[in-house]
């Protein structure tokens, strides 16, 4: 059921899921299928689908449905299946807190403040951009500087240009789909600057939205200033050094007057860290374990929450397992705890889950620090498999099963991603 006010909600639910986008109606349809039966959705836009409905480009459902869709058709084949079932979606509406014995507060600008009870929550709030702000670039505060995202969302639904000459930086998968999509739009882009010396986004992305249009990509560049006093007039472009400081000497202007921004996400956790959940330095989400579930009993976590993917596909097989995990949590038919604990290690930023078990197969998801080729991904002394190369963009996953740590007697497992010895 759809609903635009929360006042024809149940007062009581098995499975409260935070966020309408594919993680979250992933998630309640995981907690449907394993048992739960009283379930709701809460978004705070005016309609479930997350940001995919913007996202007007192919390039999704490969892995999932086994076909290529836009971002609006994949969310669509998720909503389909949702109302398929009696999962209540209330929209327009945020989760102002949830207690410790499950308390939600629920609130709508048209119905105020409500208070449900829940056995269980599932967290998939999804992220949001950095903003300039983020990064501290120098220059004027003239219009014309935004999100890559928010251009999408101008261009897409709103059928607003953002301007007619464009630089982008930051080589994010965002802004590369940008630099496409307002090339086809009629408006020069002058270039993509990427302080990494590597690029932020997906190959394929690169492949298709940049060298499909000549349109360069600049590594280990910054935009040093940003010029004009109402508009952008141009931005002043330099090469970094090793410690990422511009050298001025080198720079050069670019006349433009837009300037788009794709420079990371940040997972959407102002609600995890008023829980007081246990987060990650590094990936900025929550500690999950192989259950999804978080540092509070009863609180799962899915999605761009907890770490930023790379693929929709992926998204939405974590969250079908964080909301079957609160099924079973709910029917009390959750699986034993975890004995493992994983541990980062040569040339691994971080891994997720952060625990597993040896009772079980397990996906694990894990980002390199650097590109390499010709790798093996290491697990401890118990496990190894070899890769053609991998890169700080594109996400490495390993199905860790059982049989892999039949001998292993410790509580830690090292992950390393090296280079071949032959």
């Amino acid at each position: 059921m759809i609903t635009d006010t929360i006042s024809h909600l149940k007062k009581e639910y098995d499975v409260v899921v935070v966020g309408g986008g594919p993680a979250g109606m992933a998630a309640a349809l995981g907690a449907r299928q394993a048992g739960a039966d009283r379930i709701l959705i809460a978004d705070r836009e005016k309609e479930a689908g997350g940001i995919l409905l913007q996202c007007i480009h192919p390039g999704f459902g490969l892995q999932h449905f086994k076909e290529e869709l836009t971002g609006p058709e994949y969310a669509q084949r998720f909503l389909e299946q949702v109302l398929e079932t009696d999962i209540d979606i209330v929209s327009d509406a945020y989760i102002l807190d949830i207690s410790a014995d499950k308390q939600v507060k629920l609130m709508s600008g048209s119905q105020g403040v409500h208070v449900l009870s829940t056995k269980a929550a599932v967290l998939a709030m999804g992220a949001r951009e950095r903003t300039r702000g983020a990064i501290r670039t120098p220059g004027t505060r003239a219009s014309g500087v935004l999100t890559a995202g928010l251009a999408q969302k101008f261009v897409n639904m709103i059928g607003y240009l953002p301007g007619h000459r464009a630089v982008i930086l930051g080589s994010g998968d965002i802004g590369l789909i940008m630099a496409r999509r307002l090339t086809l739009e009629g408006v020069e882009v002058a270039g993509v600057f990427e302080i990494m010396p590597h690029a932020n986004g997906l190959n394929r992305n690169i492949v298709q939205c940049l060298h499909d249009f000549d349109i360069p990509l600049h590594l280990s560049t910054t935009v040093a200033d940003i010029h004009g006093r109402d508009r952008v007039e141009k931005v002043t472009v330099a090469p970094v050094d090793e410690n990422f400081t511009p050298n001025l000497e080198q720079s050069w202007d670019i006349p433009c007057d837009t300037l788009l921004l794709s420079i990371g996400l940040i997972p959407e956790n102002e609600l995890s860290r008023q829980l007081k959940l246990q987060i990650d330095p590094v990936t900025s989400g929550p500690v999950v374990n192989s259950m999804m579930e978080t540092s509070m009993d009863g609180v799962f976590a899915c999605g761009n929450v907890v770490h930023i993917h790379d693929l929709v596909d992926f998204v939405s097989q974590e969250a079908f397992l964080a909301g079957s995990n609160a099924g079973a949590y709910v029917t009390e038919q959750r699986p034993p705890g975890d004995n493992i604990r994983l541990v980062p290690g040569e040339n691994v930023r971080y891994c997720v889950p952060h625990t597993i078990s040896t009772d079980r197969e397990h996906t694990v998801y894990m980002r390199v620090k650097c590109p390499m080729e010709q790798s093996v991904l290491r697990l401890g002394d118990v496990y190894e498999k070899k890769l053609r190369f991998v890169l700080p963009a594109e996400m490495v996953n390993i199905k860790v099963r059982p049989r892999f740590l039949e001998n292993f007697h410790g509580d830690t497992l090292r992950v390393d991603v090296v280079p071949c010895e032959d």
